[in-house]
């Protein structure tokens, strides 16, 4: 099965679910400055969650460039991860609009948790398909990175409840720990064809 249409159906869902983010964004009835002071929770839900939307459309990207085909069990694991970020909107705004409270913060968290769950069984799906000794296989290894990932998020969604900020701030972590784009794809694949570009970043 072709695997161009699995891409340009994420990438299409990807940003209906910015487009849907950013139009929270309420514009102000006056033209004060004081008047944005309100929506700052909100703009920095949005910049968290826009930021978090990015790594995981560049890693989707570096992943599917390294694999040739795609079955429908991939197919299944691919909207699973579709699923967990399209909620995306929904807990950035309702943590924004509650001025970064205990609750939104932690269903906040438990979305990206869920989400990094789902990405690492799209993953493991496309490596169980192109086989373990693959490009892919070698790239990802162990999935330290992610596997840290998901245990800052369930750390985060216990200290929600304790201060909120806290787990803020654990999820700006993990954000800074995944902002450069996942490398390894594009390093195994160079070194098994090292006449081949990069992929398109």
């Amino acid at each position: 099965m072709n695997k161009s249409r699995i891409e340009a159906f994420s990438d299409g869902v990807i940003a209906i679910i910015i487009t849907i983010m950013v139009l929270e964004l309420k514009v102000p009835h006056e033209a004060d400055i004081h008047t944005l002071l309100p929506l700052l929770p909100v703009f920095l839900s949005y910049v968290l969650s826009f930021v978090m939307i990015g790594i995981y459309w560049n890693n989707h990207h570096h992943m599917f460039h390294a694999v040739r085909h795609v079955r429908g069990g991939v197919l299944w694991a691919n909207l699973h991860l579709l699923f967990w970020l399209s909620l995306m909107p929904f807990t950035t705004a309702w943590m924004g609009e509650n001025h970064i409270e205990s609750v939104p913060v932690a269903v906040y968290g438990f979305v990206l948790m869920m989400s990094g769950i789902a990405y690492y069984i799209l993953a493991r799906a496309l490596i169980r398909l192109e086989g373990a000794d693959s490009a892919l296989a070698i790239a990802f290894g162990k999935d330290r990175k992610g596997r840290i990932s998901v245990v800052i998020y369930a750390a985060a969604i216990a200290l929600a409840f304790l201060s909120p900020w806290i787990a803020i701030g654990c999820y700006v972590a993990v954000a800074l720990i995944w902002l450069v784009p996942d490398r390894r794809v594009e390093r195994v694949l160079l070194a098994a064809h090292p006449g081949q570009a990069p992929p398109e970043r």
